[in-house]
């Protein structure tokens, strides 16, 4: 149990003290505070009473205030549609801000295609064009990602990553897996119930100019267990390239895969697009094929849940945004001290443990 000396002065008391406490989030704590948005009854009770006990007053807003200075953030993601991965981390940059507007801070919003080296250099360069104070990027592309990094540092501008890290790059938060042991555990799932000599197909999506960094470090995890298990002679991997949004031709291709192996039974990729599989899996009538991705789309869900894909890897997409905003306030706003390496939980999902997952709220 931790007591406070309520003798000492209030202001060294911190939010995430108040949280701890009271058993909530931040967020929950910042909007008893300011009395905004929805809180259940339950929470409200457990922060009052701790904000009681503490005889709390909440400076940081009135340091904010005081400032008056206005920061802006800018967040660049890639683009995407209705219920793909990156909308909920978008969502997360909608969620802080809502909890942080009050100390002037704004979020301006770019994507690019993912899937074009080529889009990421022109927004990138669209960005340069304005004045901010800060950067949450998503380093898909590394090399282009570390030209734009360099030129930041010589701007002072910090910057964080989510979803993916670039160890070299003087980056000042990151938030997400750690993309390579996310790799080496898939690979741990997909193969230690397989029988030797079974043959394992690996999908990736095809891009122009570059290749995913987050695909790159999950792939080396993937191979790398295989290296530390002396896994080389005892399955047969069959790498198979997809083309974004041509789902009539990546049918064909797998079903031409099928043709020429005979002895197929797992199936893996590293993007969010995992149903794109099961759809065509499901069409060439091959459901008994043990199959995992990554995220909780809701497509990939639906076939979770039909036992389609045998299971998922989550990774908590919205925190990752709402985090790193937070500690680029903390540390340019507040002059508090941040933690410069945030690993989310890997979460593994299965179609018996989904639905309590899906339906928890915090």
């Amino acid at each position: 149990m931790v007591f406070y000396n309520m003798a000492e002065k209030n202001q060294k008391i911190r939010i995430k003290d108040i949280a701890e406490l009271a058993g909530v989030s931040e967020g929950t704590v910042d909007r008893v505070l300011h009395d905004r948005g929805d809180v259940s009854e339950k929470s409200k009770e457990a922060v009052s009473k701790v904000l009681k006990e503490m005889n709390y007053s909440p400076n940081l807003l009135a340091r904010s205030l005081a400032s008056k200075k206005k920061y802006r953030f800018v967040s660049l993601i890639p683009y995407y549609s209705p219920e793909e991965y990156w909308e909920s981390v978008d969502k997360g940059f909608d969620d802080v801000l809502a909890d942080y507007e009050h100390y002037n801070v704004t979020i301006e919003k770019y994507y690019f295609n993912q899937f074009e080296v080529r889009s990421f250099v022109e927004v990138k360069q669209q960005i340069l064009e304005t004045e901010f104070d800060g950067i949450i990027l998503a380093p898909i592309f590394k090399n282009e990602t570390l030209a734009f990094t360099q030129i930041l540092k010589l701007k002072n501008i910090p910057f964080s990553f989510i979803d993916s890290m670039i160890p070299e790059a003087d980056f000042l938060t990151y938030y997400g897996q750690h993309s390579f042991q996310s790799g080496y555990l898939t690979a741990k799932l997909l193969l230690e119930l397989l029988p030797k000599k079974s043959q394992v197909i690996i999908i990736r999506t095809q891009r122009k100019g570059s290749v995913s960094n987050q695909t790159i470090s999950r792939y080396q995890g993937f191979m790398k267990f295989i290296e530390d298990n002396h896994l080389q002679d005892v399955f047969e991997l069959i790498n198979v390239e997809f083309i974004n949004n041509d789902e009539s031709s990546n049918q064909l291709v797998l079903q031409q895969v099928f043709l020429n192996y005979n002895n197929i039974s797992a199936a893996i990729t590293f993007n969010s697009k995992v149903y794109r599989l099961a759809l065509h899996l499901e069409a060439l009538k091959k459901c008994n094929i043990r199959l995992i991705g990554y995220d909780l789309l809701n497509q990939n869900v639906h076939y979770l849940r039909q036992g389609i894909i045998n299971c998922l890897i989550a990774q908590r997409p919205e925190k990752q945004a709402y985090f790193s905003v937070r500690d680029m306030c903390k540390q340019l706003i507040f002059k508090q001290e941040i933690k410069k390496i945030n690993y989310v939980p890997i979460d593994v999902l299965f179609k018996e443990n989904i639905d309590d997952y899906m339906d928890f709220v915090e």
